[in-house]
């Protein structure tokens, strides 16, 4: 008989060695793909993607029609404009919610402590934040570009004006979907610098948002090249611009800037993989 916790002696054949035991169980390392399949399942069974590309769902489409209704009962001219450009305020306001989400993606892990088990479970941090983008990115560009696209064909339908060419669809489903997202990753890397919610998504709202507030309010002559700066880079104007509806003629133009929000969150993320290689949880 054996005492409570004693562990039981291998088994050992009269007069042969101890037989050694192997686990059915198959062993392998782990990778990418085993860290991308972690994200997928909490980003997809948190209540937060949930509420956020919800709001985001509607916004886009609600605001998406409703200017097009309106625009169609007042027979506005659009001054041949794309009708497309109509989903610039839904796609504005929408980019809010895809920040929320970008910031929770991994701020919300700090805030519960589940970012410990995380990194336990998968001890690659660059690995991790690696999973966290990719999943991110791919949900949120091809949620955007199929609402962006179902947004265009309503409006196209509703207002009976002009035409938009192939480039014009382009940019405003793919551009936009590719703009947008890309935001969301800007996002998840301040996400990751700051490590807190409130923080992160403050900080992004602003980016956002400051610059054209600014911009609005310098009266000074000698504030007039920082305004039309403020004006032509900021974020609403940018998204404007894929729509062809740029607030200034000067400044980025075409897919400039996409390739603006490229390289900033190029520079964000570089720094988001040292922080979290060189902090402690």
């Amino acid at each position: 008989m054996t005492t409570p916790y004693q562990q039981q002696a291998p088994y050992q054949p009269q007069g042969g060695p101890a037989a050694a035991y192997s686990s059915p169980i198959p062993v392998r390392d782990a990778h990418l793909g085993d860290a991308l399949a972690s994200e997928w399942t909490k980003i997809r069974s948190v209540r937060s993607t949930m509420w956020t590309l919800g709001v985001m769902i509607v916004l886009m489409v609600g605001l998406g029609v409703l200017s097009a209704v309106v625009v169609s009962a007042a027979d506005a001219d659009l001054e041949g404009q794309s009708v497309l450009s109509l989903g610039f305020f839904g796609v504005l306001l929408g980019s809010i919610c895809v920040i929320t989400l970008g910031v929770l993606t991994i701020a919300s892990e700090y805030g519960t402590g589940m970012i410990r088990t995380t990194l336990t479970a998968c001890p690659s941090r660059a690995r991790v934040l690696t999973a966290k983008a990719v999943v991110f990115f791919l949900l949120v560009f091809t949620l955007t570009t199929v609402i962006t696209a179902i947004v265009g064909g309503l409006q196209t339908l509703i207002v009976d004006q002009g035409s938009s060419t192939g480039e014009d669809w382009f940019r405003a489903t793919v551009g936009i979907a590719l703009y947008v997202a890309t935001l969301g990753l800007l996002s998840l890397a301040v996400g990751t610098l700051i490590r807190h919610s409130a923080g992160a998504i403050t900080v992004m709202i602003g980016v956002v948002l400051l610059p054209l507030v600014l911009a609005m309010f310098m009266f000074s002559e000698s504030l007039r090249d920082l305004q039309q700066a403020l004006f032509e880079y900021s974020i609403p104007n940018q998204i404007g611009v894929l729509y062809d509806t740029a607030v200034t003629e000067s400044g980025p133009a075409g897919w400039d800037p996409l390739w603006i929000m490229l390289g900033v969150t190029a520079v964000a993320l570089a720094g988001a993989y040292a922080s979290l290689n060189a902090r402690d949880v």
